[in-house]
């Protein structure tokens, strides 16, 4: 049955043992999503992918963070691609359509069809320490708006998908939600004034949507629902109201917003209930059974709703497309047009250099 293709699943290692295998045979999750925990060489990524392809009946979707920065997963193979504040910085559009173009290029090389960005939250100081610290494509709706859409369709000119974040936007969040759920006292009509601009601007082009874990008592009155799991936030507002009709998808399920607060049951049902069409349970890939049989009982308390969500997975899948053959040394021409670009973007000294920001993070913020 199709119970499992609501979950996007995370991978536990670097190869696809057998006991995992197994599971994901019998889950036939939706789709994956990789981590610099599964990633060790070109070849051996490759490998993996191939591999989890091969592992489910339908074709998943193949979906990472490859943002630029500090969160570029693919940056455990080569160089680090310059992250969107160093674009912004830079000032000049025609860089961000080339890291668009070489972020396409790059994912398809490894058979991922799904890029989770762009970040459409607006960076108010540059520093936030909410998890959105230079990720953020400028300090205005407007600047926002022009970026991420340059970036946006030059990764979907590429042949990848991609999805906006982090809907309805947290950039004022002032925790981190991989620690616990943020609070967010802005009213309807501030958030409508400055953050929803560029998420209604770019509305038309984005393949998905992820929503952000955080509450809003102006949206969501007396209903203590986080926003990822939240009918107001999700269906009355981004469905009803706005008109989307592209793939939607909770942030990972994982996060301390999240698991300090529900079960993995409860949230899944919530997630569907709200309109999310897949959750992501990036790190607790065990817990992916016990996830499946709460789906089948949802499907069969709810099989209207779940069908629904079904037809938009289907929908979002029919419009992969195909990836080229796997070439190393393709691969490591482009890995030097990645180099080439950051140096353009911060100079030769900084570009041979990572960003140091993850050194001390622990598995379950790998954002």
């Amino acid at each position: 049955m199709s119970y499992g293709q609501h979950l996007i699943l995370g991978v536990p290692g670097a190869e696809l043992d057998a006991d995992t295998a197994a599971i994901f045979k019998k889950v036939q999750p939706g789709g994956f999503i990789l981590f610099g925990r599964n990633i060790k060489s070109p070849t051996q990524l490759r490998k993996l992918c191939e591999d989890l392809i091969d592992v489910v009946d339908q074709r998943p979707i193949m979906c990472i963070d490859q943002e630029g920065g500090r969160v570029a997963r693919l940056r455990e193979l080569g160089h680090e691609p310059p992250s969107a504040k160093e674009l912004v910085e830079n000032g000049n559009t025609k860089l961000i359509d080339r890291h668009g173009e070489l972020t396409a290029r790059l994912l398809k090389t490894y058979l991922f069809n799904l890029d989770l960005c762009p970040v459409l939250d607006i960076s108010y100081k540059g520093d936030e320490a909410n998890s959105l610290k230079n990720r953020c494509w400028g300090k205005t709706p407007e600047e926002v708006i022009k970026n991420a859409s340059t970036f946006n369709q030059a990764l979907r000119r590429g042949g990848i998908a991609s999805c906006g974040k982090h809907f309805p936007g947290y950039s004022k969040a002032a925790i981190d939600p991989h620690h616990e759920l943020p609070v967010i006292e802005q009213s309807r009509d501030d958030l409508e004034s400055w953050e929803w601009k560029p998420f209604q601007a770019l509305l038309p082009e984005l393949d998905s949507m992820m929503i952000g874990h955080a509450h809003y008592p102006a949206l969501q009155g007396s209903e203590k629902f986080p926003s990822s799991l939240s009918a107001k936030i999700i269906k009355n507002i981004l469905v009803d109201e706005w008109g989307y009709e592209g793939l939607i998808m909770t942030d990972d399920i994982d996060m301390g917003a999240i698991l300090n607060h529900y079960s993995l049951s409860e949230t899944l049902h919530l997630a569907l209930d709200a309109g999310n069409h897949v959750s992501l349970l990036c790190h607790r890939v065990g817990l992916a059974l016990e996830g499946y049989q709460a789906l089948e009982y949802y499907h069969k308390q709810n099989p209207k709703k779940a069908q629904i969500a079904l037809e938009k997975i289907n929908a979002f899948r029919e419009n992969i497309s195909d990836n080229p053959p796997f070439s190393l040394k393709e691969f490591e021409n482009l890995d030097q047009e990645v180099l080439e670009l950051r140096t353009q973007v911060v100079g030769l000294e900084k570009a041979l250099q990572k960003s140091p920001e993850n050194a001390n993070r622990s598995p379950v913020e790998d954002y």
